[in-house]
Parts: C-alpha cells; sequence; structure tokens
C-alpha cells in the first residue's frame, strides 16, 4: 500500500478544524509536492521535512510524493503540519505503520536535525482534536503540560522525529538530543489589589460593585489623582471566579498570542493595552495567521482602557461591535478569524487636556473649544453602550486622614458580587443569559418583567425628552435590576431606577 493517512489541526481563530494529512507514491519522476492551499511557511515544509527524515536516518524513497490536505478548500497556514506531513509520507514509504498513525493527530513544527519544535495554538488545536472524537495526540515536549490542560485525551510529548516514529514501530535509533523549549515564558499571576486601599471613594466603590454584579460597561471620569486607575485596576479582584470551561476558552487565547499556559487560571484577565496602540492590536489580525488583539486577550475579563480620549478616534470605535455581539471578526483576503470577546469594559479620562477643568484650586490652561473636542473623542455610539458613567472628584484631607474609618474590601466586595449575580442567574433561568448586562431589551420593556408606569416614569420622560435613546433606555432597565439584585429585592422600583438614571449620566429624577 502507497498510501498513508493521519490528521492534523487548522486554526481559524479559535475553532480548530481537522485536517486529514494524505501521502501518496507514484512511479514517476522523483519529487515532493504538497497540495491543498497550505501557504508560503506551510510550503517549505517540503524541505524541513525532507531534511529531517535523512537526518533522523529514515530516507524517503526516491519516486513522486504527493501530499494533500483535506478538505482543500480550507486555507491551511503555519508549520504545526511539519509533523503530520513527515509521520504520513514515512508510513506510505513503508518506514512506519499507516494503522498506528490513521487515529492519531500529529502537531508540531520540524527542525532540519529531526527536533520537535513548539508552535503556537496548541490548547485549541487539542480541544479541537477531543471534540472530534481523537484520543491520542502528538505534541512537541515544550507544549506537554499545554496540552494536558484537555481532559479525555492521551497526550505523547515528542522531543524528535525519531522518538515519533518508534512509537509508530519503526526500527530507528532514538538519539539523545535537547528538547527545543517554549518561545514564550509563563506570565507571573499578579497580585490581587484590594479594594480597601481605596479612600474617599464610597460612591465609587459602589459602582464599581454595581458594574460586577451585572457585567456592565464603566466609565470614569476626574482630574488626575482621584483614584480612577486605582478601581478600575480592582474590578477583576472582585468578580466571580471562572468555570473550567471559561478558563479554557481563555487560556485556549492566550495560547494563540504565542504563550504557554500550563494550568487553568480561574482568576479574570485583565488588558490594559497603553493609549498609543493601533487598531490591530486591539482588534488583532495579520496577514497570513490571526493573532488575537488586547480585546480577544480580554474575553472573560476587563479591558481597561486608561486615557481613553489619548486613543485614536477609529481604534475606540472598534469596541462597538465586539460590545453588542460578545466576538471580533478579522477579515483578510483569503480567511476570516472568529474570536470570542465578552468583555468588560472600563474606560477612565480626564476632564480636559490638562485634567485641571472643574477642579477647585487648580488652573485650567485649555480653551473652551480645546475642552470640546477632547470630550469628543468618545464618539456618541460608544458612550451609548456605557452603563455607568462616574464623575470621580479627587478625595478630601478629611478622607485621606481618617483612620478609623471602614472600608470596603475586596472579599466583601467579592461575596456581593456573587450573591447578586446568583439571584440573577436564578432570575433567568431557563434562557440563554446569565447576566443582567445580557439580557435583551424587549424582555424588559414587555410581558412580566415590564416595570410599572410610576416606577419607569423618570425613564420614560427622559426618553420622549430625547435624552435617552432607546439603547440608554434599555441599558438604564439593565442597570436597575442589577441595583435590585444588590439590594436583596424582587424588582426594582423607583429608588433602583432613579440610581441608576444617576449612574447612567449623574441625573437625580
Amino acid at each position: 500500500m502507497s498510501t498513508a493517512r493521519t490528521w492534523a489541526v487548522a486554526l481559524t481563530g479559535v475553532d480548530g478544524h481537522l485536517v486529514e494529512v494524505e501521502a501518496d507514491l507514484s512511479n514517476q519522476t522523483p519529487e515532493f509536492r504538497i497540495i491543498g492551499l497550505p501557504d508560503k511557511s506551510l510550503g517549505e515544509a517540503v524541505q524541513r521535512v525532507h531534511n529531517a527524515c535523512k537526518n533522523t536516518g529514515l530516507d524517503l524513497p526516491r519516486r513522486r510524493l504527493t501530499v494533500n490536505l483535506s478538505p482543500a478548500s480550507l486555507p491551511k497556514q503555519g508549520s504545526g503540519f511539519d509533523l503530520s506531513i513527515a509521520v504520513s509520507t514515512l508510513a506510505a514509504g513503508g518506514s512506519i505503520s499507516p494503522r498506528s498513525i490513521a487515529r492519531t493527530v500529529h502537531i508540531g513544527e520540524l527542525g532540519l536535525d529531526g527536533r520537535v519544535r513548539p508552535v503556537p495554538g496548541v490548547l485549541p488545536a487539542v480541544f479541537a482534536a477531543a471534540r472530534a472524537g481523537f484520543e491520542r495526540v502528538v505534541v512537541p515536549k515544550a507544549n506537554e503540560e499545554e496540552a494536558r490542560l484537555v481532559p479525555g485525551v492521551e497526550v505523547m510529548a515528542a522531543g524528535s522525529l525519531a522518538q515519533v516514529a518508534v512509537w509508530h514501530g519503526a526500527d530507528v535509533e532514538v538519539p539523545e538530543v535537547e528538547s527545543v523549549g517554549a518561545t514564550a515564558v509563563e506570565q507571573v499571576d499578579e497580585q490581587i489589589l484590594d479594594l480597601v486601599d481605596v479612600i474617599g471613594q464610597d460612591e465609587a466603590v459602589e459602582a464599581l460593585i454595581a458594574a460586577a454584579s451585572g457585567g456592565h460597561h464603566l466609565l470614569l471620569s476626574g482630574p488626575p489623582g482621584a483614584g480612577k486607575t486605582m478601581l478600575a485596576r480592582r474590578l477583576p479582584g472582585i468578580l466571580p471566579r471562572l468555570s473550567e470551561d471559561e478558563a479554557l476558552e481563555v487560556a485556549s487565547i492566550r495560547s494563540l498570542s504565542g504563550g504557554a499556559p500550563v494550568r487553568l487560571d480561574t482568576g479574570p484577565p485583565l488588558e490594559a493595552p497603553h493609549h498609543s496602540a493601533s487598531v490591530a492590536a486591539l482588534v488583532g489580525g495579520g496577514s497570513r495567521t490571526a493573532r488575537p488583539g488586547a480585546i480577544a486577550r480580554a474575553h472573560r475579563g476587563v479591558l481597561f482602557l486608561d486615557e481613553a480620549a489619548e486613543f485614536s478616534r477609529v481604534a475606540l470605535d472598534a469596541l462597538r461591535q465586539p460590545l453588542e455581539s460578545g466576538a471580533i471578526e478579522v477579515n483578510r483576503a483569503g480567511f476570516t478569524a472568529r474570536f470570542p470577546a465578552r468583555f468588560q469594559l472600563v474606560l477612565a479620562m480626564n476632564p480636559c487636556p490638562c485634567g485641571n477643568h472643574g477642579v477647585r484650586g487648580a488652573e485650567c490652561m485649555c480653551p473652551p473649544m480645546a475642552i470640546r473636542r477632547y470630550a469628543t473623542r468618545l464618539s456618541g455610539p460608544l458612550r451609548d453602550r456605557v452603563d455607568i458613567d462616574l464623575q470621580v472628584a479627587r478625595v478630601a484631607a478629611r478622607a485621606a486622614t481618617a483612620g478609623g474609618a471602614a472600608r470596603t474590601s475586596t472579599a466583601d466586595a467579592a461575596t456581593r458580587v456573587l450573591a447578586a449575580r446568583g439571584r440573577a442567574a436564578e432570575r433567568w433561568r431557563g434562557t440563554p443569559w446569565r447576566r443582567n448586562a445580557e439580557i435583551p431589551g424587549t424582555w424588559m420593556r414587555q410581558g412580566a418583567l415590564r416595570l410599572s408606569a410610576a416606577d419607569r416614569a423618570p425613564l420614560d420622560r427622559a426618553l420622549e425628552r430625547g435624552l435617552l435613546t432607546l439603547r440608554g433606555y434599555d441599558r438604564v432597565l439593565r442597570l436597575a435590576w442589577t441595583m435590585a439584585d444588590l439590594a436583596e429585592r424582587e424588582r426594582p422600583g423607583l429608588d433602583e431606577v432613579g440610581r441608576a438614571l444617576h449612574l447612567r449620566r449623574g441625573w437625580t429624577p
């Protein structure tokens, strides 16, 4: 038999597609060709595989060798197909068992000396293989811990092609080679920052707890030194821990970014890109392979944009689609990659370029036109997608020196958030949603959840006067339900609606 088959995985975003790698020998002019829509780096696998096999002691037959990657219509890129191409060609030539490789997925890049090098995206690739029903996966030694995060799969970590060939029945000596290490260093976990360090910002702390309880987006406006960054960086600490499936999603995105996750971290991620970040840095992309940007890396966590008005207008408006859909799409010639992007957005900005506008005792040198231009850097549609718009003032001397004042700790806030989310999840049981921020507006404006005319009167007046859009109306309703959950009330009343309106626009009905 001159044909052999094995399997590899092609990644499009975080979605993995199983690819059948077929190798066939024919009695024609000796040649080695790869077909099936490979990109340039995959086409170069011919030379890598040829040299790796020769230096391993497993010479390829001097006949025409054709490798087909099926389905041929699916774009394939990267060097992660090297190992599957090598074992299929060796099996077609009779050096290893075709039956042994038929139900095994092979992932890895080959060096010219036969060593198996690590590749990015091993975690989502192994996860795709497990979902497709495969029970055995061969991965590079450097990606072993990452691959073992997926349950129910036998992971075989290879340091060299010779080692893989022996596993499949080849009679070859396995040389002692130094395994190629992972290119990315595992990040050290950041210390959870405690809310007890926040002094004199009781209203802002309550707004942060409300945002965490309902999954609402937050805008903090105020002068430098008011504590905006301090508050935003403490939001992940009061969010509920991630479930195993959610932690696997986050680890998969980190793997695609070039990281090397060795365990499932249940802490929600925090992404805080610099204000000079480009659109591509936020959205993600690439000319050949799609890499996740800051928006996707913040999935199941917090995306914090400090000095939000300093970001480019185009970069900020790129947030509008994922805020609504919970996903981000990267469109390039030949492929479309989709990344999950269900995050909480926290924006922080100053009142003017110098930061002193409206601050008592400080002199603002900005002309009125510059102040208006600075405020409009955040477009109306983006502001309309923010649930809580809070003005943060500098802390007074009395509050800063009051040592005996009781303050909310992260542990206490996390307990309140967990209880509020539990009440929301119980209410929305039987629906696809679990957080108040996810509920469609029609569910809250109609049917059994519709508030009484007296309770929603301030909202109706704001909508009739044009002070709120219908999207803003729905977001205030969602926030009012969160306020009711925090107050342990069955449904919002006039007080909860008024508090939600105040957090939304600073109004007092």
